[in-house]
């Protein structure tokens, strides 16, 4: 079910970029262009999405040597999920975070901040672990790299929808192209925010339970999750937003806000859920 709702997500987000465009450039070619902008971002997000992600991090990779208790659990978790050892990497933050990406698991890579390896004892660290290899497994760094992809590119096109209807006025008499802008620069950039939340809330919930049954122990992510949710108040995560799904848990603090924008589920969801698949096993 889950993999039935992200597809049609992302169909949703893909539709969204060819209204844009539609709606900005004008006409069918404005539309053929954003099917051709959608094709080029989803091509780009495939191949190098696994060197954006981590760029965006400043993440630096490790060798077995350099952070062998590291390499080692990542090793064996990888061994015992029947995949290839991914890239590990490590982010000098001390925000308390951890992602995947790459767009199989044969270009994958693991990263985790020095913020999480300094607060998790080892059976929390490898649960986390187990997570994000969970992510990979899934394919789920590919998905969720493709709807910050496009989420991107919609927004992009908002903005110069914004800049023409400030700078160039109207190119239709009857006022028809303008409502197009105007609903474009308002209303587009608010519904690719959403769609690509609800993408990224649909994965998390599967990762939890892959990881929870790859170690065995789901408490321990679940105490993991709770700690990592105070830490994230406390020192959010600084990069770039459009990559925050990747993230195990979301840095934006207030409320609200985190109700709303959070590009997770809540973390007493996922507990409740942990706790839950600890009683089935």
């Amino acid at each position: 079910m889950n993999q039935l709702k992200t597809v049609a997500l992302l169909g949703l987000l893909s539709g969204l970029l060819v209204t844009v465009s539609y709606s900005v450039i004008g006409g069918t070619g404005g539309a053929l262009i954003g099917i051709i902008l959608a094709a080029v971002m989803n091509l780009g997000s495939w191949y190098f999405s696994d060197r954006i992600a981590l760029a965006a991090y400043g993440a630096q990779p490790v060798s077995a040597t350099q952070a062998p208790e590291l390499y080692n659990m990542v090793e064996n978790l990888s061994q015992r999920a029947g995949l290839p050892m991914p890239g590990v990497y490590i982010i000098p933050s001390p925000a308390a975070n951890a992602f995947a990406t790459g767009r199989d698991p044969e270009h994958a890579a693991v990263a985790v901040t020095e913020g999480i390896m300094n607060i998790l004892p080892d059976d929390e660290l490898e649960a986390v672990l187990a997570h994000e290899l969970t992510h990979i497994n899934n394919r789920d760094t590919l998905t969720q790299a493709v709807a910050a992809t496009v989420a991107g590119a919609i927004s992009l096109l908002a903005q110069m929808a914004s800049y023409s209807m400030w700078f160039g006025g109207s190119r239709n008499e009857n006022g028809r192209n303008t409502v197009g802008l105007l609903l474009s620069v308002i209303l587009a950039p608010v519904a690719a925010s959403i769609i690509q939340l609800a993408i990224s809330r649909t994965r998390e919930f599967s990762a939890d339970a892959g990881a929870a049954k790859l170690t065995g122990n789901p408490r321990a992510l679940a105490r993991a999750l709770q700690r990592l949710e105070s830490n994230a108040r406390q020192i959010p995560m600084d990069g770039n937003p459009a990559f925050q799904p990747l993230l195990i848990i979301n840095s934006i603090s207030g409320d609200w806000l985190k109700n709303i924008f959070s590009t997770h589920p809540s973390t007493e969801a996922r507990i409740e859920n942990l706790l839950k698949l600890e009683q089935e096993l």
